[in-house]
């Protein structure tokens, strides 16, 4: 019994030092766990930290009618680089280019706002690259209206498992787009899934692609997420990148572009109310720094509008309104998770929209499809981003009037006429028959003409709606 006592006694000095250390480590773990908790539920800066809003004499909403039957308004956005016309369609040029379409076709077919992104362009060529060609504009050789995100939108879809639901209006992968159906909500896929970072064969820790997109060995872009911003991989190299509130707005205003957007975070449409919530709390926080910078760095001819979030909880889009509405943003942008379908996201458009002030133009993020534009124009949203259309037309499927047109179908062939909705007197208007056989041919050209057509399409649609909200019809 003695040496049994001896023993333990021998194991407990030899043991007792080391758990001892793992005990204060994981009281220090605790520790770190409980400070964590309670700055993901700081609030964020109060209204008093920054100057009143005014407006800028560069960048101005004017109304020109409101509708007498509906939240409708018609209206204009004078920029530094043109006028935008609301309701508008904004076309997503995610490297500074719209895909299979020139600027000068886009123009001609109406567009007057183009959106890139900022994620994308820091990638590559780097916002120093852009600046040093004296802006977007220049680079692009574009003298017309732009708007740039922050680059939170396709760091934080990385995060997102395939199939999960983020936002409506975008489209699905190419082969399940077959020219029927409403909008459907735009999964997280990676932003850029042609591009993969491997080293001998193997993927590096980077961006995450759709199912069926990257197979297997997809990645989620190694992000990690603090309060001071956001780290990832480059889609290129697999370089560690980053983004903070303060640098977003730094690359930004190195891009140039006319209307800027400050960092938030994207929670998915799953996320639970408690997650939810602190995410909304690190996106005002994050917001209220970017305006910051935005105001400390000067105007420099861009407007900063906010993002409004709170997912489809009623409650947290409230007081992401009241605090953001308190704060000297020039525009407003509707962001997040805003539905599963278009009824629920416009039960949250109908109820969010009247807390927004009337004088600032208001912007629905990631959504502009054939569907949902109309009944949003209705409750009072002004512009609408979404690479959908252009996407669309790639894959082979026209907007139409009486809806979705497939040319791929063998029933085009023979049809010696231009698409449903052609504007009459448009000679540049190619054949149904056309462009069934330029798609069974391969021809590179047919993916422009598509994409083409469906710009012309949400243009006219956008102008036919402005014309029937002077008429009060709408």
């Amino acid at each position: 019994m003695s040496c049994v006592l001896v023993t333990l006694q021998r194991h407990c000095r030899r043991c007792g030092p080391a758990i001892s250390r793992s005990l204060h480590a994981a009281t220090q773990r605790r520790g770190a766990a409980t400070q964590c908790a309670a700055a993901e539920l700081a609030p964020p800066p109060s209204k008093s930290a920054f100057p009143e809003w005014r407006p800028l004499d560069f960048f101005h909403f004017e109304i020109l009618h409101q509708s007498r039957r509906s939240g409708a308004r018609v209206g204009r956005i004078h920029t530094p680089h043109g006028i935008v016309d609301t309701p508008g369609f904004v076309a997503v040029g995610t490297n500074a280019a719209l895909k299979f379409v020139n600027h000068r076709d886009a123009e001609e077919a109406g567009l007057q706002l183009m959106f890139c992104n900022t994620y994308h362009l820091l990638v590559h060529p780097g916002p120093e690259v852009v600046e040093a060609a004296g802006g977007l504009h220049r680079f692009m050789r574009r003298d017309a209206p732009l708007i740039t995100d922050s680059g939170g939108f396709q760091i934080f879809s990385m995060q997102q498992q395939p199939g999960q639901l983020c936002m409506p209006g975008d489209a699905p992968a190419p082969s399940s787009v077959d020219g029927s159906g409403d909008g459907e909500l735009k999964s997280s896929r990676h932003p850029n899934a042609r591009h993969r970072y491997s080293d001998g064969g193997r993927q590096a820790a980077g961006p995450a692609g759709a199912a069926g997109e990257a197979g297997a060995g997809s990645h989620t872009g190694d992000v990690r997420v603090s309060e001071e911003g956001v780290t990832f991989r480059s889609y290129r190299d697999g370089a560690r990148l980053s983004l903070s509130p303060e640098s977003t707005v730094e690359h930004q205003k190195a891009l140039g572009a006319d209307i800027i957007v400050p960092l938030d975070e994207l929670p998915s449409y799953h996320t639970g109310p408690d997650a939810l919530r602190r995410s909304l709390l690190r996106t005002h926080r994050w917001e209220a720094r970017s305006l910051r910078r935005h105001l400390e760095l000067g105007a420099r001819g861009q407007a900063m509008y906010a993002v409004v979030h709170g997912g489809v909880d009623r409650e947290l889009r409230r007081a992401s309104a009241e605090y953001l509405t308190a704060l000297p943003f020039d525009g407003f942008a509707v962001g997040g998770a805003v539905g599963r379908d278009h009824a629920e996201m416009l039960e949250m458009l109908g109820y969010l929209l009247p807390m927004l002030p009337a004088e600032r133009p208001r912007h629905l993020l990631g959504v502009a499809d054939d569907v949902g534009v109309a009944p949003a124009v209705r409750l009072g949203v002004d512009t609408f981003d979404s690479c959908f259309p252009t996407r669309l037309g790639r894959h082979g499927t026209l907007l139409t009037p009486h809806g979705r047109l497939s040319i791929r179908q063998s029933k085009w062939r023979s049809v010696h006429r231009p698409p449903p909705g052609t504007a009459e007197g448009d000679e540049s208007a190619h054949t149904l028959a056309y462009l069934h056989h330029l798609w069974k041919a391969h021809e590179p050209l047919v993916h422009s003409l598509l994409a083409l057509h469906n710009i012309k399409f949400m243009t006219s649609m956008c102008r036919e709606l402005r014309e029937r909200i002077m008429r009060d019809e709408l």
